[in-house]
C-alpha cells in the first residue's frame, strides 16, 4: 500500500506510535486492518490476507467468534469492571474454577494479571515468597534453558535465553539466574543434576517452556524432558514453573502441553488463548502447597501484588465463552488434522538448499532457515501471496486459528512454500 493510499486515520496517527520490536525508522509500515472473521483479515484497501499465526497464536477459535463476541457484549451490559481489591464477581470466580478443573487436581488457586509477561513475573515471585515466608531468604536464583522466552518485563527477561538478540543489551543489568541446556541428552542430563546438587540450596525453582519453546526459534522438546525436570525438581526440594503462555489451550494437541509428560508443575502461567484472542488476560495458578506457605496471621505473608485491572469481568466473560467452545466444539480434532496438514505441506520445504530444520507439533509449523537477509521483503512477497505470516529470527512459522478451514489451510501452505522456494529469502 503505497503512502498516498493509506487511510486518514493511518496518515495522521503513525507519526505518533511507537511499534513493539520494529527500528521505526526503517521498518515497513504495518498494515492497516480494518476488519476481521474466522481466518481472514480485511485491509484497509479491501484485500484479504489469510492469517497464519492467529495474531500471535491468541485467536485459537478464529477472529469474531458469535459466542464469544455474545458473552463479552452480555457482560458489557451488566458490568465491564470492577476492582478486584475487595471486590469480586461472578465471572472471574467460575472462571477459577473451570480452570482448575480444567488442570486437574494439582493445581488449585488461580491469581489473574493482564498479560503473559506478568504471569510469569507473579510466578517467579509466588516461587520466591514462598521460601522467604519459611525463612529460606538465601533461595534467590530460578534454573532456566536456553532458548527459553518468557517474557520482556525485567524479571522476565532475566530468566530468558541470555544470548537471544531482543533483550541482550540489558544483561549486565539483569537479575543473574541460572541458564542450562536442557537435559536432551545424557552429557546435559548429567550437567543440569550436577549443578542442582551444588547450587539447590541457593534456588528457588525451575521454569520452562514444555514441548515447545516458542520465540526462542520454535524448538521442541520430548515429554520425557518434562518429567526429567519435574523428578529433579522432587529430588532437590524445588518448585518447577511451566510457562504454558504459548503451549496452553490446545496449541499442542493436548488442552495443555505438560498433559503429554504426565506429570504437573507447582505452578503454570496461561495466557495468548486464554480468552480466545479478544482481551487481555492471563493467570498463574499454583498448587495447594505453594499457597499454603502464604496461608498465615502474619500479613507480611501475604502475597502483595494486584494489577489494576486484574481479574476483569470482560475478559473473564471472553475466557469462559472460550473454554465452552473447547467443550463444544472438537477442538482439538481440528487440530489433530491441521498438524497432519502442515506435515504433509511443509515437508518439501525440508530439501530447500537454505532451510535447515521443518518442525511440526500440534497447530505449531516451523521452517528454520539459514538466515533471512530481509525480513520486511519476505513478509511483503507473502502479503503479496495473500497470507499474513510474520517471521522473526531465521523462522517463518505457521499458528493457525484451530478452526481455519482446510481449503484456506491449504491456500496458506501453498503460498509459504511458493514464496519460499522461489529464492532465498
Amino acid at each position: 500500500m503505497s503512502t498516498d493510499e493509506r487511510p486518514e486515520w493511518m496518515k495522521s496517527g503513525m507519526p505518533h506510535i511507537w511499534l513493539p520490536y520494529a527500528q521505526m525508522k526503517t521498518a515497513a509500515e504495518p498494515l492497516p486492518v480494518v476488519g476481521s472473521a474466522g481466518s481472514t483479515l480485511t485491509l484497509a484497501d479491501g484485500r484479504t490476507l489469510i492469517d497464519g499465526v492467529s495474531s500471535w497464536w491468541t485467536a485459537c477459535h478464529g477472529y469474531n467468534h458469535p459466542h464469544i463476541a455474545a458473552a463479552v457484549h452480555a457482560q458489557l451490559e451488566a458490568m465491564p469492571h470492577v476492582m478486584f481489591g475487595g471486590l469480586t464477581h461472578e465471572p472471574a470466580l467460575r472462571l477459577a474454577r473451570r480452570l482448575c478443573e480444567r488442570l486437574g487436581p494439582g493445581l488449585d488457586r488461580v491469581f489473574y494479571t493482564d498479560s503473559g509477561s506478568v504471569a510469569v513475573e507473579v510466578a517467579m515471585k509466588m516461587a520466591l515468597q514462598y521460601w522467604l515466608n519459611q525463612g529460606e531468604r538465601q533461595r534467590s536464583r530460578f534454573v532456566a534453558f536456553r532458548g527459553g522466552y518468557h517474557g520482556d518485563t525485567f524479571g522476565t527477561m532475566a530468566v530468558c535465553d541470555p544470548d537471544e538478540g531482543m533483550h541482550r543489551m540489558f544483561g549486565g543489568m539483569l537479575a543473574q539466574h541460572d541458564i542450562l541446556a536442557l537435559p536432551l541428552d545424557e552429557a546435559d542430563d548429567a550437567a543440569l543434576e550436577a549443578h542442582l546438587r551444588t547450587h539447590a540450596h541457593a534456588l528457588a525453582g525451575i521454569i520452562v517452556e514444555p514441548l515447545v519453546q516458542g520465540a526462542g526459534g520454535m524448538l521442541l522438546h520430548p515429554p520425557r524432558v518434562l518429567a526429567r525436570l519435574r523428578e529433579l525438581a522432587d529430588r532437590h526440594g524445588l518448585l518447577l514453573i511451566f510457562d504454558e503462555i504459548f503451549t496452553g489451550f490446545g496449541r499442542t494437541g493436548t488442552m495443555f502441553a505438560f498433559e503429554q509428560a504426565g506429570v504437573k508443575p507447582d505452578i503454570i502461567t496461561l495466557s495468548k488463548a486464554l480468552t480466545g484472542g479478544t482481551l487481555p488476560l492471563a493467570a498463574t495458578v499454583a498448587s495447594a502447597r505453594v499457597f499454603d506457605a502464604f496461608w498465615s496471621d502474619d500479613p507480611t505473608h501475604a502475597l502483595m501484588h494486584g494489577p489494576t485491572f486484574m481479574g476483569n469481568a470482560l475478559a473473564c466473560a471472553a475466557a469462559n465463552a472460550s473454554l465452552d467452545l473447547f467443550e463444544q466444539e472438537p477442538r482439538l480434532a481440528q487440530v489433530a488434522a491441521i498438524e497432519a496438514a502442515l506435515r504433509a505441506g511443509l515437508a518439501p520445504l525440508a530439501a530447500l538448499p537454505w532451510v535447515r530444520a521443518v518442525r511440526v507439533l500440534g497447530a505449531i509449523g516451523a521452517v528454520e532457515l539459514d538466515g533471512i537477509a530481509d525480513r520486511d521483503g519476505l513478509r511483503r512477497r507473502l502479503v503479496e501471496a495473500g497470507v499474513w505470516v510474520r517471521p522473526f529470527g531465521n523462522i517463518v512459522y505457521l499458528t493457525p486459528a484451530f478452526t481455519i478451514a482446510p481449503q484456506a489451510l491449504q491456500t496458506l501452505l501453498a503460498a509459504v512454500g511458493e514464496v519460499l522456494g522461489a529464492q532465498r529469502p
